[in-house]
């Protein structure tokens, strides 16, 4: 497949997924601002952050709480199930449901939890059945268009709850570096839109590396939750197999799992995501880890983040594997934008009952 042949690209993309891609930026900067104007409820003394979701919703969810860990002075849980765990109640518990859809029913039936247990709560957004229900119950509701998928609009789900967090005043005011993430997404896209031949394009090269092959991420620190947005990118858009691991807890096993079965083995890449804010450990095991796949004859690269803060190493990150799993996509002749297997396990879901 030639990855620079534009006509191709526009045939197999109906739905622009393209478009969606290079607007990453601009989503972004529009998220942080709607949330300067959107209503807060109001909470004494809170003691900890509970943030419902799954898949595209999810994950701007772990971009956010990855990001603030050094500053936030209250715990921040991602919840990627039904209900909550017995410790999230009380007013001084804040839960923000986060459904794209709203209709959600892990999503759902954490939130219908949270009334339950008289947690503090908000809702962000699309529509549905969460809108509904958030509405009835006057709650805050953070509402956004966009009418794709929910993997589309991670700049909506990390941007509006970077805003929460910082006029909740859980975390200092990042307008400054969220404008430097900005112009460095920017300034990397240059080498990675569709029309930058393969030869100048490293998006393209990479996806060229990983055709016919399984992928690995691996990530520490504020790009672990990029590592599995890179997983989850390959997966949906490409509809190809792709897994994810953290360190430094991959050194503790997953080092081991190098020699068999040897033919996948063979088959597989596996890609070590580097930020200059790494810490300064992690920066080695990195290092070290890819030294180990190297000497058992295993293919491996390596993403270097671009910019000067960490939420623009998060960010630049997060924007090449998505570019990344597109031309992937490209090169499968898959649709990006259809999620035909997760449609139909919805729908069977719902006919169980």
């Amino acid at each position: 497949m030639n990855l620079d042949d534009l006509d191709f690209i526009h045939n197999h993309d109906p739905q622009n997924m393209l478009g969606e891609i290079d607007n990453l930026p601009a989503q972004l900067k529009n998220a942080w601002e709607l949330g300067q104007t959107q209503p807060l409820p109001e909470i004494k003394d809170l003691r900890q952050v509970i943030i419902p979701g799954m898949g595209g919703s999810a994950i701007g969810a772990d971009l956010l709480a990855a990001f603030i860990a050094p500053a936030c002075k209250v715990p921040v849980f991602v919840q990627r199930d039904y209900g909550l765990p017995a410790w999230a109640y009380g007013p001084e518990t804040l839960v923000i449901a986060s459904s794209h859809s709203g209709n959600t029913e892990e999503t759902l039936d954490a939130f219908s939890a949270a009334i339950q247990n008289k947690c503090s709560l908000m809702a962000v957004v699309t529509g549905g059945k969460l809108a509904e229900r958030a509405g009835q119950a006057n709650i805050p509701l953070w509402k956004f268009e966009h009418k794709g998928q929910p993997r589309a609009a991670v700049g909506f789900s990390f941007g509006l709850l970077l805003a929460a967090f910082t006029r909740l005043g859980l975390i200092a005011n990042p307008v400054d570096e969220l404008a430097e993430a900005l112009v460095a997404m920017k300034k990397q896209q240059e080498t990675l839109r569709a029309e930058i031949p393969a030869a100048q394009n490293p998006a393209k090269r990479l996806a060229g590396q990983l055709v016919e092959r399984w992928v690995n991420i691996y990530g520490s620190g504020s790009l672990a939750p990029v590592a599995r947005r890179w997983k989850t990118q390959i997966n949906e858009i490409a509809k190809a197999g792709a897994g994810f691991e953290v360190l430094p807890e991959a050194d503790h096993n997953a080092l081991a799992g190098l020699l068999n079965p040897a033919d996948i083995m063979a088959h597989t890449v596996t890609i070590f995501l580097h930020a200059p804010s790494d810490h300064a450990r992690n920066r080695l095991r990195l290092d070290l880890t890819r030294h180990g796949f190297t000497v058992e004859g295993l293919t491996t690269d390596v993403y270097d983040a671009k910019g000067e803060t960490r939420l623009s190493h998060i960010w630049t990150a997060l924007h090449f594997g998505d570019y990344t799993s597109y031309y992937l996509a490209m090169a499968y002749r898959a649709d990006p934008t259809p999620v035909e297997a997760l449609e139909n396990f919805k729908a069977a879901m719902r006919a169980a009952g």
